[in-house]
């Protein structure tokens, strides 16, 4: 067995990129900072441009324009072989007629190397991953699992200084996909290498990121560690994709006492987070966790009286929908403590908006329509 060697992780920044495909713009203007060493998540939904900017970063695709910094050095003309980035897709892309040890090897059959180094090389990257003794196998005789570390170890014998990931846990079951997400972050904090992580699943971004950027109509919306981000949404976009967070339409009074007085219908509330000084036309959100459900008689402020609708039994936690006062529908999150269901459909009850929990947003108006995946390929193929 050959013990895993550090790798020296790259720098990547990219500065005013911009990619389009003829009259569809589907990266506008992105700047981004990746220290090196860290496990940088691009999250957002399909067509946001966050593929489109690993490919990129790949040298799959060639930016219209803008800069593609590796280490102070701009890549952006660059070839893909020529950078020292490698990538690791969805589908894996194995060679199905190789055992592992070949496929993991592939690459190094381009290098000035002896079949013995070669051979040590396989094995401290299958020790990496953890497949010693799958050397003989055919990708066809291994699990998803073990197929995605195979990839992963192929990539890894290559010494890049930067990793990119397409979405590789995408193909994998609902638990596979759970217990790779803390292994794949255990493994890039072992190498040392900079991991650049595409994703649309917010909790595979929160789970193995140092930070996240979320992006939309080709644009990074808010950049930071996954607390923050989850925590303190800048935007009302951020806070609606990232996670569940409840969106309310309100009216803004300005601030008092530090906080903002915001009127939700006849009720006022007041939000301690975001926006305080706003007025006029905001959203307000809260998280479903933050929110307490509480007797009907519950007296103190930020409490909007409502009834309950409906309570869903999911596990972990209860999940209950409420109608409040003035009409605008919420999710809160119960905690199962194991006792009898604590609320019934149609009980009244208060629901308390704990003020350091409750955040003003500018409401910005309707989102610009952004390019899809399919109108960035036609435009690619015309």
């Amino acid at each position: 067995m050959y013990a895993p060697a550090a790798m020296a992780g790259g720098t990547v920044q990219l500065v005013d990129l911009v990619k389009r495909f003829g009259e569809v713009t589907a990266v506008d203007g992105v700047n981004l900072q990746m220290p090196a060493g860290e496990f940088f998540s691009l999250l957002g939904p399909s067509g946001c441009g966050k593929t489109t900017t690993l490919r990129m970063i790949a040298g799959f695709e060639r930016p219209t324009e803008g800069a593609i910094m590796l280490d102070g050095v701009d890549m952006a003309q660059t070839p893909p072989h020529k950078r020292d980035v490698n990538t690791v897709f969805q589908n894996y892309a194995l060679f199905p007629h190789l055992n592992v040890a070949d496929n993991v090897a592939f690459g190094l059959k381009y290098k000035d190397l002896s079949k013995d180094e070669i051979k040590a090389k396989v094995g401290e990257a299958l020790s990496l991953v953890r497949l010693e003794g799958f050397e003989k196998r055919r990708p066809s005789q291994l699990s998803g699992g073990q197929q995605q570390r195979v990839a992963l170890a192929r990539a890894l014998v290559l010494n890049p200084r930067v990793l990119l990931l397409d979405e590789p846990l995408g193909a994998l079951d609902a638990k596979l996909r759970k217990a790779l997400q803390i292994e794949l972050k255990t493994l890039q904090e072992e190498v040392g290498v900079t991991f650049i992580y595409v994703t649309h699943d917010q909790e595979e971004a929160l789970t193995m990121s140092d930070r996240i950027a979320v992006m939309s109509n080709g644009r990074v919306e808010q950049i930071g560690p996954p607390s923050d981000v989850y925590e303190s949404p800048a935007t009302a976009y951020v806070a609606d994709f990232l996670g569940v967070s409840n969106l309310m339409s309100a009216q803004a009074d300005g601030p008092e006492g530090g906080r903002s007085r915001v009127r939700l219908g006849q009720f006022a509330v007041f939000a301690g987070q975001g926006d305080v000084d706003a007025r006029g036309d905001v959203k307000i959100c809260i998280r479903p966790e933050r929110i307490l459900l509480e007797a009907q008689d519950s007296a103190g402020e930020n409490r909007v009286p409502a009834m309950i609708e409906r309570v869903v039994y999911v596990g972990s936690i209860l999940q209950v929908i409420v109608n409040l006062a003035h009409g605008e529908r919420i999710q809160v999150w119960v905690q199962n403590q194991g006792d009898a269901l604590p609320f019934q459909q149609g009980q009244p009850v208060s629901v308390h908006f704990p003020s350091d929990a409750l955040r003003v947003l500018v409401d910005l108006g309707p989102e610009v329509a952004y390019a899809t995946e399919e109108d960035t390929e036609t435009a690619a193929a015309g």
